[in-house]
């Protein structure tokens, strides 16, 4: 259902808490005996409450899943300080080092290579955290890093060193169904564009921002109101090869093709932009799958041959499919290092 939370979030939200939980449930208007039934789902706003009481019971924004607590005002304080960077990428940097003066078993570092970027999470224990840790602490980083570029930031791939939990549905839809666990590290591979988005977000969208957090987070960024949004998801109920032609779309979206360009352009879009969007979204998940040969995904993204898909994923990444499926696949990534000089890393 749209815009609900699994009551398994809901579970993995309290479970170390160690506070009145009767109350805190009434409080955020969510029936303790939903509890008992693994189908049932709360909405969005009401587990937006469970957050803020949780953290207002705790004075820890991190719900007491670290040794040091995240203190009550720290999100917007790193909200602030990330508004008056120049960019993204500037903003994601100074993001990962306050967590990382603020929270003991997380650091995360942000790496580059030719147009993919990664931060990879060290965990500073030895056993790897468990899932929903790791995935609150992507959810503010990266809902920090999509409301300063006004626009959600796919990510390509997200990979875990913990095993699977027991619920994975949510958290495919808030990042990526592309989740590996078990893996060498811990870190999530986006497009390294999204780095260089100048930031320009008023005091007044701050406040805006964080009177609706954390509910504006806790679901994927989008903007429901734009032609863009409308378009993308109706591209993504259409096989590739039925991807219709512009004048098509146009009159699906009841207007002239001129407007729906015009419309667009003012969204910082394009057509052919956010067909590729779609495309590269489904190869990122079908590389992810080593039985998939090269010449299949193109024809299941519609292109003609494999020499056409290895163009276009490389002009949507920066990177050739084989590189970035070796970079998904190899199970024998070197430990990371810190790095010295973070604008000139590579991913190891």
């Amino acid at each position: 259902m749209r815009d609900t939370i699994s009551i398994h979030l809901v579970r993995e939200a309290v479970r170390d808490s160690h506070v009145d939980l009767e109350r805190i449930l009434q409080a955020a208007g969510i029936d303790g005996q939903l509890l008992l039934d693994d189908q049932a789902r709360v909405p969005v706003q009401h587990y937006a409450r469970l957050w803020r009481q949780l953290a207002r019971a705790l004075d820890d924004e991190f719900f007491a899943m670290d040794a040091r607590p995240l203190r009550r005002g720290s999100f917007a304080f790193l909200c602030q300080a990330c508004r008056q960077q120049p960019t993204v990428g500037a903003a994601l940097k100074l993001a990962l080092e306050f967590l990382a003066l603020m929270l003991s078993d997380y650091d995360g570092r942000l790496a580059t290579q030719q147009s993919l970027a990664e931060i990879v999470l060290r965990e500073r224990s030895a056993d790897p955290k468990r899932a929903f840790s790791c995935f609150t602490y992507w959810m503010i980083v990266h809902g920090i890093a999509c409301w300063l570029a006004g626009r959600r930031i796919p990510i390509l791939a997200m990979e875990l060193r913990g095993p699977a939990p027991r619920y994975v549905g949510d958290y495919q839809v808030m990042f990526s169904p592309n989740l590996r666990f078990e893996r060498p590290r811990t870190r999530l591979i986006f497009a390294a564009e999204h780095l260089d988005i100048p930031v320009r977000r008023s005091a007044t969208e701050l406040r805006r921002f964080l009177a609706r957090a954390p509910a504006n987070i806790l679901v994927r960024y989008r903007d429901p109101d734009s032609l863009g949004w409308r378009i993308r998801q109706h591209l993504r109920n259409l096989p590739a090869a039925d991807f219709p032609a512009i004048e098509a779309m146009a009159a699906h979206c009841g207007v002239s093709v001129a407007t729906l360009r015009r419309h667009l352009t003012e969204e910082g879009a394009g057509y052919q932009a956010l067909k590729d969007s779609v495309r590269r979204e489904r190869a990122v998940l079908w590389l992810a799958e080593p039985q998939a040969t090269f010449e299949e995904i193109a024809e299941r993204l519609g292109f003609a041959d494999a020499s056409s898909f290895y163009k276009a994923f490389r002009k949507w990444t920066g990177a050739s499919p084989g590189h970035y499926r070796s970079l998904i696949l190899d199970a024998e990534d070197p430990p990371f290092t810190r790095p010295r000089v973070l604008p000139q890393q590579t991913i190891r």
